[in-house]
C-alpha cells in the first residue's frame, strides 16, 4: 500500500502508512528540538526517494543544508528545494540556485507561493517523482507578518496542492504564540497533528488524528540523525 512514513520507528509502527495527500500540523513549544524532528522526517523522505520542498522563515537555505550534509546526505543528489524567506530580508544579495529560491520576506506570500509552485512543477510534473513532501517552518513566523485570513487562504491553496499531488505536508506552529481561535481556524486545513510538549527537563511527542485514538506520548532525544524514544511515564 502506497503511503508515507515519518521515519520514527515507534510512531510508524502505530500509524502504519500515512495516506497520500495528508497535511499535518506540528505544534510545540520553543526550544523543543522541533526543527531537528522535522529535519529527521525530511531525512527519512530522502532515504525513501521522496522530494522535499521546505519553506524556511528562520534561517537561510544554505544553513538549512548544513544539517543534512553533516548527517550524510549528499545535497547535490537529493531532490530538495528550499524557499528561503530570510536572506533577502537581511539585505544579503545571494543569488538563487537550482535548489534554493529566495522570497523577499515571510510577508511575501505571493512570492513564496510562486517559488513553491516552481518546485512542485519540477518535482511532480517534469521529473515525475512519485512522492513529494512540503514542509513550512514556520507558520508562526508568517503569522507575525500577515493576518489569519490571508494565511488561511494561502494555506488552503497549498494543502490542496499537497492533496492533488498525493504528497505529505507538515507545517510547524509555535505553541503559546497564538490564541486558541487561530489554532482552531488553522486546524480545519489539517488531517492530524504532531504534538510536542515539555515533560520536566525533556520533551515528548505524539500524533493525533491519523488513527482512531492518539498515539501514546513518547519522550525523545535527538543526536545527529539518530532519535531515541521511550514512552513517557
Amino acid at each position: 500500500m502506497a503511503g508515507y512514513s515519518l521515519g520514527i520507528k515507534e510512531l510508524d509502527e502505530i500509524l502504519g502508512n500515512i495516506r497520500e495527500g495528508t497535511n499535518i500540523m506540528m505544534i510545540g513549544p520553543p526550544m523543543s528540538s522541533k526543527d531537528e524532528l522535522l529535519n529527521l522526517i525530511v531525512y527519512n523522505g530522502f532515504i525513501n526517494g521522496n522530494s522535499s520542498i521546505i519553506v524556511s522563515t528562520r534561517e537561510p537555505g544554505e544553513r538549512f543544508f548544513e544539517w543534512f550534509e553533516r548527517n550524510g546526505i549528499n545535497i547535490s543528489d537529493a531532490s530538495i528545494g528550499v524557499v528561503d524567506c530570510v536572506t533577502k530580508t537581511l539585505g544579503m544579495g545571494a543569488p538563487e540556485t537550482e535548489r534554493i529560491k529566495r522570497a523577499s520576506s515571510p510577508v511575501d506570500l505571493t512570492g513564496i507561493g510562486v517559488k513553491i509552485s516552481q518546485f512542485f512543477e519540477d518535482f511532480v510534473m517534469k521529473r515525475r517523482i512519485p512522492q513529494n513532501r512540503l514542509c513550512i517552518n514556520s507558520l508562526s513566523t508568517i503569522l507575525m507578518y500577515s493576518n489569519l485570513q490571508t494565511v488561511f487562504k494561502f494555506l488552503h491553496v497549498f494543502t490542496g496542492r499537497v492533496k492533488a499531488a498525493n504528497g505529505l505536508g507538515i507545517y510547524v506552529v509555535e505553541d503559546g504564540m497564538h490564541d486558541q481561535q487561530t489554532i482552531t481556524t488553522l486546524q480545519q486545513l489539517f488531517d492530524g497533528m504532531i504534538e510536542v510538549r515539555a515533560s520536566g527537563e525533556h520533551h515528548c511527542v505524539r500524533v493525533v488524528g491519523l488513527t482512531p485514538k492518539p498515539t501514546p506520548w513518547f519522550e525523545y532525544e535527538i543526536e545527529g540523525n539518530h532519535l531515541k524514544l521511550q514512552e513517557c511515564k
